[in-house]
């Protein structure tokens, strides 16, 4: 059960990174699109909570002439929790700066 709780911990996170990227984030719905990441992913089998922080600084304030920015990679810390049979494991997404690389870790709780 360990095994499985952790291929599904990688699939939800890898998800996560490859269908939010690119999606609009400014200062006023930074908060609504955390919210919506997290809500999507919880609803996926074995999830028993989804966090996603995307960092503020990284936003800013937008200069362009559309005050957003695209959601990239460096930007997201996401969390899930995933329950499979007698299993529980949580998987962490987070970019290394020294790798320049969104890393997964994996903890069995």
């Amino acid at each position: 059960d360990k095994e499985r709780a952790i291929f599904e911990a990688g699939v939800k996170l890898g998800a996560i990174y490859h269908q939010y990227l690119g999606i609009p984030v400014n200062e006023s719905n930074v908060d609504l699109v955390e919210k919506a990441i997290e809500r999507a992913v919880s609803v996926q089998p074995f999830v028993e909570s989804a966090k996603i922080v995307i960092d503020r600084k990284k936003i800013g304030k937008a200069k362009a002439a559309y005050r957003y920015k695209t959601l990239v990679g460096d930007m997201i810390d996401a969390t899930v929790v995933i329950k499979y049979g007698n299993a529980r494991v949580e998987g962490r997404m987070a970019w290394v700066p020294s790798m320049k690389y969104p890393l997964m870790r994996f903890r069995v709780l």
